[in-house]
């Protein structure tokens, strides 16, 4: 099996900024987005702020709030 290196920044600062971005571009507030994804505001503004580490579970449910495939939050910057 070949290792897969990542290059540049950290995969939770990429979904962090990609969450962020994507937020932003849809006028939506860190409270509009936590409420949305079901998870306090405070909970949001760490994944954010890639302070935590969040689930597979609430990645799912932030990308139905923001209308994208999961798999746009892991996309490269």
């Amino acid at each position: 099996m070949q290792r897969v290196r990542f290059t540049g920044m950290n995969l939770r600062d990429r979904v962090a900024l990609n969450i962020q971005d994507l937020r932003r571009a849809r006028g939506l507030s860190q409270e509009e987005l936590a409420h949305r994804a079901n998870v306090s505001r405070g909970h949001m503004g760490k994944v954010e702020n890639a302070k935590f580490a969040a689930s597979l579970d609430l990645l799912e449910r932030i990308a139905r709030a923001l209308n994208v495939d999961p798999e746009v939050l892991f996309a490269k910057r």
